[in-house]
Parts: C-alpha cells; sequence; structure tokens
C-alpha cells in the first residue's frame, strides 16, 4: 500500500502544479462561474411549460392584462404578457408596458439608503431623529431604544402594519408627513423587536434621502440608479408616461372590472411609486443576480456588490414555516426573513431566494430570484392586488425540477486545493515533520489514535484507487471523496485563519 501511496502523491503533486499555475486568484473570480450552454439549453426547455403556467394563473386570477419575466445570469432571456394594459382603448400588455409596481419599489429606496452609506453620508444606525427631529422621544414605551434607519429598512421601528392605509397616501407631501410625525405615531411594539411592514417607514426614508442629498428621493434615485443601469423611462409619476404604453388599474368586482384611479408621485412614493416595465426591471434582477458571486472584479455597478449581496441576507426574522408547502404540493420547511426593502426566504433543502411583492389598488406584482442558482422571474399584473407571489414561486421551483439546476458550486481556493493532496499523500502514516498542521493539530488528534484509525480505515476499505475533486464548502473548509478497492472514504479538513491556512481540523470516516 504505501508504494501505492507514494505513486497517488506524485500523481497528485502533478496535479497541483497544473492547477496552481491556472489558478492564482481567490475563489468565485467570474460572474459567468455557474454559466454553461447545456445548462441554460435545459432552462429554455421549460420556457413552453412555464407560459402555459402563467396563462392560466392569469385567467384564473382575472388579469386583465400582465407581462412577465425569466432573467437568466443578468440577461432576459423570456417575457411573455397577455390581455390588456388598457381595457377602454384595447391595448395589449407587453414587456414594455408601464405599470405601477408598488412595494416593489421599496428595494430601491433601500439602496439609494446603502449606496448614500457606502459614501459616508449617513449611517444605518443613526437615529432618525438626526434628519426628522419630530419623532425624537416618541417610541411604545419610554424605555425604548431610538428608532435607526436600520429599524426603517426592516421594518422593526415598532410602527403598526399600514396595509391598505399606506396605499392611499401615496400622493401626499413632505409636509403632509412631517405633519403626521409631529402630531405623533402611534406604535404597536417597542423598536427593534419585531417585524411589522411599515409604509409608513418607507416613507421617512425617502425624505432621509431628500435631507442628505438634496435630491428629493425619486430625482436620487433616477440619477443614481436607474439611469446608469438603464432603466430610463422608469419613473414614479403617472403622468410622465404616455397612454400608449401606460398600464391603467382594475379591480374585479361582481364578475367585471372597474377602473382604479391613479394616484400622482408624493413622499409615499418611496414605498410603492415605481412605474416601469419588464424590459427594464429585467436590467434591475440582472443587477442583484451579477452581485454574485463574490470576485475580484472591477466595480462597475452604481452600488457596490458587497451592498446588493448584503441586502439578500436576513435582516428581522419573520417566521419559521415548518410545513411551508410548494405550489406543487410539496411539504418543505422554510425560514422567512426581511432585509432591506427585499424578502428572504431558506427552505430546507438549502435554497435561497429573494424578492419582493407589490400591491396597490389597481395593480400586483413580484420578483423573486435564486442567487446560487443565477435566474429570477418577474410578473406584473393589472388588477388590484394581484396575487403573483404564488405563481413565480411555483415557476422558479418549476424550472429548477425540469432542468434539474444545481446551484452554483464553490471554486476551489489553489491552498484547499493543496491541503488536500498533501494530506492525502501522508494516510496513513501522519507525520509532525510537514508543516500543514495547526499548532492544536496533534493535541487534539493524538498521532498514534490518528494512524491507528487511518490504518483500520485503510484496511476495510482496501487499497486507494482514485482521490475524487475537493468539495468546497467555503475556502478554507471542505472534503473530498476517496475510491478504494471496496468502499469509498469521506476526508473532510478545516483550515486556520492563518496565513496560510493550517490544517485545525480533520474527519476521515467510510461513507456507508
Amino acid at each position: 500500500m504505501r508504494n501505492k501511496i507514494i505513486i497517488l502523491s506524485f500523481v497528485l503533486s502533478i496535479q497541483l502544479l497544473n492547477q496552481t499555475a491556472q489558478a492564482q486568484t481567490p475563489a468565485n473570480f467570474t460572474p459567468a462561474s455557474y454559466q454553461d450552454a447545456e445548462r441554460n439549453n435545459r432552462i429554455t426547455t421549460t420556457f413552453p411549460v412555464v407560459e402555459d403556467m402563467i396563462k392560466q394563473y392569469a385567467a384564473t386570477n382575472h388579469f386583465p392584462g400582465y407581462a412577465f419575466g425569466i432573467v437568466v445570469d443578468g440577461k432576459l432571456v423570456f417575457k411573455s404578457s397577455g390581455g390588456y394594459a388598457n381595457l377602454e382603448q384595447k391595448i395589449p400588455a407587453t414587456s414594455s408596458s408601464m405599470f405601477r409596481i408598488a412595494s416593489m419599489s421599496k428595494s430601491f429606496t433601500s439602496l439609494a439608503i446603502l449606496q448614500l452609506r457606502d459614501q459616508g453620508k449617513l449611517h444605518l444606525d443613526d437615529p432618525v431623529e438626526k434628519y426628522i427631529p419630530a419623532l425624537k422621544g416618541q417610541g411604545l414605551t419610554k424605555d425604548a431604544p431610538a428608532i435607526t434607519i436600520r429599524h426603517l429598512m426592516s421594518h422593526s421601528a415598532g410602527f403598526p402594519e399600514d396595509n391598505p392605509w399606506g396605499d392611499r397616501q401615496l400622493a401626499d407631501t413632505e409636509e403632509e408627513l412631517l405633519k403626521l410625525i409631529k402630531g405623533g405615531i402611534s406604535f404597536s411594539t417597542a423598536a427593534g423587536l419585531e417585524y411589522e411592514y411599515s409604509n409608513l417607514g418607507f416613507a421617512m426614508l425617502g425624505y432621509i434621502i431628500h435631507k442628505v442629498s438634496g435630491l428629493t428621493y425619486d430625482a436620487y434615485i433616477k440619477k443614481n440608479i436607474l439611469v446608469p443601469i438603464g432603466m430610463n423611462e422608469t419613473t414614479y409619476e403617472f403622468a410622465n408616461v404616455p397612454e400608449k404604453t401606460l398600464a391603467n388599474g382594475y379591480r374585479y368586482i361582481n364578475n367585471d372590472w372597474r377602473k382604479e384611479t391613479l394616484l400622482h408621485d408624493g413622499i409615499y412614493g418611496a414605498m410603492g411609486g415605481m412605474i416601469t416595465s419588464i424590459d427594464m426591471f429585467s436590467k434591475y434582477v440582472a443587477l442583484h443576480e451579477t452581485a454574485w458571486p463574490e470576485r475580484n472584479d472591477a466595480e462597475t455597478f452604481p452600488l457596490k456588490r458587497s451592498s446588493l449581496r448584503e441586502m439578500h441576507q436576513s435582516s428581522k426574522f419573520i417566521s419559521l414555516i415548518p410545513n411551508y408547502t410548494y405550489p406543487s404540493g410539496r411539504v418543505i420547511a422554510a425560514t422567512n426573513s426581511y432585509t432591506y426593502g427585499l424578502n428572504w426566504m431558506h427552505d430546507a433543502l438549502g435554497r435561497n431566494s429573494v424578492g419582493h411583492s407589490g400591491g396597490l389598488p389597481g395593480f400586483g406584482s413580484n420578483w423573486r430570484f435564486l442567487p446560487e442558482y443565477g435566474i429570477g422571474v418577474i410578473l406584473f399584473a393589472n388588477v388590484t392586488y394581484a396575487p403573483t407571489s404564488t405563481i413565480n414561486f411555483a415557476v422558479l421551483d418549476t424550472i429548477v425540477q425540469l432542468a434539474k439546476l444545481k446551484p452554483r458550486v464553490v471554486s476551489i481556493s489553489p491552498l484547499l486545493q493543496k491541503r488536500k493532496i498533501q494530506l492525502v499523500s501522508m494516510l496513513p502514516n501522519f507525520t509532525t515533520s510537514v508543516y500543514i498542521f495547526a499548532e492544536n493539530f496533534f493535541e487534539d488528534y493524538p498521532i498514534e489514535t490518528l494512524k491507528k484509525e487511518a490504518a483500520a480505515i485503510l484496511k476495510e476499505a482496501g487499497e486507494i484507487i482514485s482521490v475524487g475533486e475537493m468539495v468546497a464548502e467555503n475556502q478554507m473548509r471542505g472534503y473530498c471523496i476517496i475510491q478504494c478497492q471496496t468502499k469509498k472514504i469521506k476526508l473532510a479538513f478545516t483550515l486556520t485563519p492563518e496565513n496560510p491556512g493550517l490544517i485545525q481540523e480533520y474527519h476521515l470516516a467510510i461513507i456507508p
């Protein structure tokens, strides 16, 4: 066996030299790391199924009109639409129809706040009273903490849930907002304790953007986010949209549609006033998708990629759903949280999804994407509170299953690969003379015990035939599968935070 291990060590060393020559940058260095033509072809074959799903769902839920899109690896690869954007004039809904997307607007407001934070113009833990003095001293109790910008962004300021009241405040001015605050806010909880959805909180964020930047929230977002990513015609004011492209909003009552009155832009537009199309909003989805994976490329976005990824992390826990049921009927436990202007969900399959719904009199919308799969969906409809999130979950789940998609694989750092080769080469006869083990290693794993355990495992499994590729859990931890004559062995290890990292933890076991 010793000769076979020496030969294997030599082969692995040659492989290492080749791999190291090609891999001197850290892992996840390209945004296209999970793209491949065969995968994209499989995704394309699902489009007819998806289109049928959307059509049937739209008819069942009485959508006057709708527009839908799929964004893969930063590109709008499929779009579909049906019905009418304007029932009175029989103007068909298309991917260029301009729908009001309601609370999907919130993430743009949060993105603007993060951009100002990155510029050093504010801090997320600033008390809101710094920008809105009338809020000073307000809270559920005298011992409640001061409300911060972070509280507003994560719906944890203690304000009561305000749907549908907030929907009717869309056109309110900044002066009316300040008058409301000066009159005293009614609180449901103390700040920071619980998640409770608040449109008022996002109106305050819109005001803070104005105070800090000198531009109204909509002008700031237009200049610093929308135009840089190509959403040039996106607006918050319906009067700016040509009638031929504007989607009217409707309410379905008594088996018929009643036209809803559109509200003009005001300070509450920061929580739900944006008007855009699938063609344009797909560029925003692309912005979020291409923030992944983390890498060394130059920053080219209007916001740092790290700040975009910050928006994709849980900020305020909402609920644990032990029996969450996907539209397909599969029951899978999931947890639900709010981030900054977005919703974050993690299920028992290990899938993360990020997005947001929107609902106003006349409209319903939703977008959601899977960061680790590089795929997202968007659906706009022009009927009051259209239930768009359910079908988008169903579509994503369908595409993942039918196309047999796998999450993006974490690329292997050269150091992790190097340590694997070094570790395998000395099995089962560990030596303390090779400087690859951390100072704790032989204290936690006595060398005679290590030798005895490894020898017993290899005796049972047989001689080593081949060593599989390293599976990286992150840049400093992973495992590989070793194929032996009669059984497979799993070798797992973790490196220290030193530079270079050394092996601090190790596990070798026969796979049942």
